[in-house]
């Protein structure tokens, strides 16, 4: 493996009242600097909460998907979000559906899924990343981060670090339009011992664009997945 998923980077208004309403949610700690959350056992990446005034004005490409073990676990996770600043939405969610769809206080969706549930077994609270994109893109990440695919059928796909945890998943077709800049992405740092460059070239060969338009510094490498979805390669962190 040449690149590992560092974090999950957060637009936000406020990055610091963000980070405590989902540090709230998922009893993860906050980092050094507020505005960031530390890894857990079953979701081995950062939280960061970057500054962004962009207004938000569609459905994120993707969110989060939390486990329950039980009913009253789940009422419990939505009660505590909304205590924390959260809010429930309708995004044509049909009454009989059993998961709980909300949004954090910056607007950001996710859903409480209730128990039972047989594809986020075994992962932990944060059981899916769910995305909005194409088999292709799956595909593409899967080879990125060398992470298995743990499924695919009908254009959908998963991918699942082979030590577990948190899975990665895309819906296929339709995709919604993307916004000009995606609100969540992915950072990854280079493995030890890779060479950056290398790694960017990789990471070319298997679909991905390098973005050129005033969107990386010396710290990061901009670039695109297939889909054109942002993420960066932090060279220091």
């Amino acid at each position: 493996m040449s690149v590992e998923l560092y974090a999950l980077s957060f637009d936000a208004k406020d990055p610091g009242g963000l980070a405590r309403f989902w540090a709230g949610v998922l009893g993860r700690e906050a980092g050094a600097d507020g505005a960031s959350l530390l890894p857990d056992d079953s979701a081995r990446f950062l939280l960061r909460f970057l500054q962004s005034d962009v207004p938000k004005d569609r459905a994120n490409q993707m969110h989060f998907d939390l486990t329950s073990q039980s009913l009253e676990e789940q009422e419990a996770t939505v009660a505590r979000a909304l205590e924390l600043g959260g809010q429930h939405i309708d995004i044509g969610q049909s009454p009989e559906e059993e998961h709980v769809v909300l949004a954090d206080p910056e607007g950001n969706e996710f859903c409480v899924i209730e128990p039972g549930n047989n594809f986020l077994a075994n992962t932990g609270v944060i059981g899916a990343l769910s995305s909005d994109g194409t088999q292709a893109v799956g595909y593409f990440w899967s080879k990125a981060l060398d992470w298995p695919l743990v499924w695919d059928q009908d254009e959908e796909t998963a991918i699942q670090s082979p030590n577990g945890g948190s899975k990665i998943s895309w819906g296929g077709p339709p995709v919604n339009p993307k916004a000009p800049k995606n609100r969540l992405h992915f950072d990854l740092v280079p493995s030890a011992g890779s060479d950056v460059q290398a790694e960017v070239e990789r990471l070319i060969s298997l679909g991905a664009t390098r973005l050129e338009s005033g969107q990386e510094d010396g710290d990061a490498i901009a670039m695109a997945d297939p889909d054109g979805n942002e993420f960066c390669i932090l060279t220091t962190h």
